[in-house]
C-alpha cells in the first residue's frame, strides 16, 4: 500500500519517507507510523504538492505534535511536516511580527521581547505559531485571536491565499478552518514596550507555570476544554470557578491512571506519560475521565488534544 501511494504522489523538492515512526516526532512520545511523511523544503514545494496532489489522497499537517495524540496504528495517507523553511521569524515596524508556522511560540516570544515587542503571552505556550493560530492558543487571559492580523496558507487544491481575523473564524480554543488548508506564516500585532519589562514578564509566567503545571513531563498541556465561560470572541471565562480541573478533581480522578497515563497529581487537567503508555493508553483514560465526570456531575468534558490515526490492529 505504501509503495503505491508514494508512487501516486507529485515530484517535489522536499523529502518523502515511507512508512515513517512519529512517536519521536510527538510531545507525548506515542504513536504509529505515517504511511508517508512530506517534509517540504518552502511554501512553493507544499504549493507544488497540493496542486499536484491527487484528491482522493488524505493529508495531514502536523508541527511539533504538541497538541496531538497520534493512535498506535499510525496515520494513512500523507502527514505533512514543515520545517525550516516554515520557521522563520521578522520582527516589522508598528510591533508586528511574521512567523513561519514551524516557528516555535516561544522563540516567537523572545525576538519579539528583544525588539521592544510585546507578544509575552507566547513563551509558556508550548508549540508552533501554526498550530497556535489554528488552535487559538491561549493562556492567562490571552488568546493568539488577540494579536492576530492575517495568515498566509495553501488550500487543499493548492491555491494560495491570505486569511483575515474573520475568516479563521476564531473560538474558544479552535477555528473553523477548510478541511486540508495548510498555514505557513502568521503576521501578529504585539504592543510596544521595554524589552527588559517583557523579559521579566515572561520569566513569571515560565516560573509560575513551572508552580502550578507539570512542565517536566510528558503531556500535551490542558486536555480538556474549561465546561464554562465559552463565547464568540474566542475566550473563556477565566474568573469563572467551573474550570475542567475542578470537575475532574470533583469525580475522584486526579492521578488516575491507565497503564503508562496518568490524570497529573500536580494539575489534573493534564494528561501525562509516566513512561511506557500507548496512545491506547492515554486516550482511554481520558475516556474514563470523561465519562466519570458526566456520571458526577452531568458534564460533558470535550477533549482540547486532537485525537488522530487508526488503533493498532489487534
Amino acid at each position: 500500500m505504501s509503495e503505491k501511494l508514494l508512487d501516486r504522489l507529485p515530484q517535489v523538492a522536499g523529502q518523502y519517507t515511507e512508512n515513517r515512526p512519529l512517536a519521536d516526532l510527538s510531545w507525548l512520545r506515542v504513536g504509529g507510523p505515517a504511511e508517508v511523511l512530506f517534509q517540504p523544503t518552502d511554501p512553493d514545494d507544499l504549493q507544488t504538492f497540493l496542486r499536484d496532489l491527487r484528491s482522493d489522497i488524505p493529508i495531514f499537517p502536523i508541527g511539533v505534535c504538541s497538541n496531538l495524540i497520534i493512535r498506535d496504528g499510525g496515520v494513512d495517507g500523507v502527514v505533512i511536516r514543515l520545517g525550516r523553511g516554515f520557521n522563520g521569524i521578522e520582527v516589522l515596524e508598528g510591533n508586528r511580527v511574521r512567523a513561519g508556522a514551524a516557528a516555535l511560540d516561544a522563540h516567537v516570544a523572545r525576538k519579539a521581547a528583544v525588539a521592544g515587542t510585546n507578544l509575552a503571552f507566547l513563551r509558556t505556550i508550548p508549540g508552533a505559531i501554526g498550530g497556535a493560530a489554528k488552535m487559538n492558543a491561549g493562556c492567562y487571559g490571552m488568546y493568539t485571536a488577540d494579536v492576530f492580523v492575517e495568515a498566509e496558507a495553501i488550500t487543499r487544491e493548492g491555491e494560495r491565499v491570505t486569511l483575515s481575523k474573520a475568516d479563521m473564524g476564531f473560538a474558544y480554543r479552535s477555528t473553523e478552518l477548510p478541511e486540508g488548508l495548510v498555514i505557513t506564516s502568521v503576521l501578529l500585532q504585539g504592543t510596544a514596550g521595554d524589552p527588559q519589562a517583557i523579559e521579566a514578564k515572561m520569566a513569571d509566567a515560565l516560573a509560575k507555570r513551572e508552580a502550578t503545571q507539570p512542565v517536566k513531563e510528558r503531556s500535551c498541556g490542558s486536555t480538556f476544554r474549561n465546561p464554562a465561560g465559552f463565547s464568540s470572541t474566542g475566550r473563556d471565562d477565566d474568573v469563572h470557578d467551573l474550570k475542567a480541573w475542578k470537575v475532574i478533581d470533583d469525580a475522584g480522578m486526579r492521578g488516575a491512571r491507565l497503564g503508562g497515563a496518568e490524570m497529573s497529581e500536580m494539575h489534573s487537567n493534564f494528561l501525562v506519560n509516566k513512561g511506557g503508555a500507548s496512545a491506547a493508553d492515554l486516550e482511554n483514560l481520558g475516556e474514563e475521565v470523561r465519562k466519570k465526570v458526566f456520571k458526577n456531575s452531568g458534564i460533558e468534558l470535550q477533549w482540547e488534544i486532537m485525537r488522530v490515526g487508526k488503533p493498532a490492529s489487534v
